[in-house]
């Protein structure tokens, strides 16, 4: 349409002719009636020769004997010039044998149209091309944390198991699978981890679970199961821990971590519910008090007795345990809705438990019942959103949904 490296300005013309008409006409009706005009310095074709005046545009169309449209004219003349060249044209009467009428519209700027482009882009590239510059302590800060709790994972023993930096010196050791774990667990500041490194578990870690305090934290598969079983054949193990279905130690969120920690169970448990059974292992087991990163004064809460670990009499007034729970309601024909914390939801008859789970005001993860529980009432407590029940007995349960756990009471 014009050349940009010549044009300062850009003049756009209205056309209007009483007939039919060609864009050659209307160019030629240009020159022919301009020339001379103006004078030498400003005659059009010398202008355009001279590269000071660009080529000219010609936009039109007819319509009904009639034909109407625009010219636009790029200069690189001062201000002054344009405007002449532009009334000059005005001048123009006829295109061709028909009877024509041209009018200036406007004279634009190019520079300035330049500029506002210029403009316009630059906001969109201090918006769109500018990496975030933004400082944020809290992430500095964060970063540099992480990097020194992944920098002190250490070994441990002749088999240079992976270890947190306080395993040694603290009196709880928590077991995982592997050094992703104890990584994970360090960005989190666990620093107590120690990984077993597949089912083959080393003499170093079976060691230090007869000293210290142990809790299993395993992943929630099949895989975690298999280590699980070897582990407790072969090592003295306090709590165990899953993670949820399906999911990785190594993958945790820290809220996921803790969770999951907190709700350990007694390893007693575990071995006489699921490994003298056929039953399957209970992932995302709920109960237990969380294990601290390196507590002084944690004392192991079973001991070895006859072959078999035995509980501590607890002097405790309120329930910390799901395992306590169920003590307190077992032959007691009640039923307990437990919370996330097991502080108790709601507290009814055994008898009336249906009843109570439609009336349930609360959110509720388990329930805690003295009596036998059946399909009917098993999908209601589904439907209901808990977690996992535990129960005198289960009886009819032909369709055992995965969402739930069932924990049968010790009789």
């Amino acid at each position: 349409m014009y050349s940009p490296d010549t044009t300062k300005y850009l003049i756009h013309i209205s056309i209007t002719a009483e007939g039919v008409v060609e864009k050659p006409d209307v160019v030629g009706a240009i020159f022919g009636q301009t020339e001379g005009l103006l004078g030498e310095d400003l005659d059009l074709r010398d202008l355009q020769r001279t590269g000071r005046v660009g080529r000219i545009d010609v936009q039109i169309t007819s319509k009904k004997g009639e034909t109407k449209g625009d010219i636009l004219i790029s200069t690189s003349l001062d201000r002054a010039e344009t405007a002449i060249l532009a009334a000059s044209l005005e001048t123009i009467d006829r295109v061709g044998p028909c009877v024509a009428q041209v009018q200036v519209q406007s004279i634009e700027d190019i520079r300035v149209s330049k500029r506002k482009k210029i403009v316009e882009r630059a906001k969109e590239i201090l918006i769109d091309r500018f990496e975030d510059g933004t400082i944020d302590s809290d992430e500095l800060l964060d970063d540099v944390r992480q990097t020194l709790r992944i920098e002190k994972i250490g070994s441990l023993g002749e088999e240079k198991v992976p270890a947190g930096p306080n395993v040694l010196e603290s009196d709880a050791i928590i077991i995982v699978e592997g050094r992703a774990d104890v990584l994970n667990l360090l960005r989190y500041g666990i620093k107590n981890s120690v990984a077993v490194e597949g089912t083959n578990i080393p003499k170093t870690v079976i060691d230090l679970v007869g000293k210290k305090t142990a809790t299993a934290f395993f992943d929630g598969d099949r895989g975690g199961e298999l280590i699980l079983r070897e582990l407790l054949q072969v090592a003295d193990i306090d709590y165990v821990a899953f993670s949820p279905r399906g999911k990785s130690v190594e993958d945790m969120t820290q809220k996921e971590v803790i969770k999951t920690l907190r709700n350990k169970v007694p390893v007693e448990y575990v071995r006489d519910q699921y490994f003298e059974s056929t039953a399957e292992l209970p992932l995302d087991l709920p109960g237990g008090k969380p294990v601290s990163e390196g507590s002084a004064t944690q004392e192991k809460s079973f001991r070895q007795t006859d072959g078999a670990k035995k509980p501590k009499e607890s002097h405790a007034k309120t329930p910390i345990t799901i395992r306590d729970h169920m003590d307190e309601v077992k032959g007691q024909s009640m039923a307990r809705f437990l919370s996330d914390d097991l502080t108790i939801v709601k507290e009814t008859k055994s008898d009336e438990v249906e009843k109570a789970v439609e009336t349930l005001d609360a959110p509720a993860t388990g329930l805690v019942v003295d009596r036998t529980v059946d399909q009917k009432l098993l999908d209601r407590l589904v439907w209901k959103g808990l977690e996992y029940v535990a129960a005198k007995d289960f009886k009819g349960i032909i369709k055992r949904p995965l969402s739930i756990r069932l924990l049968k009471m010790s009789s």
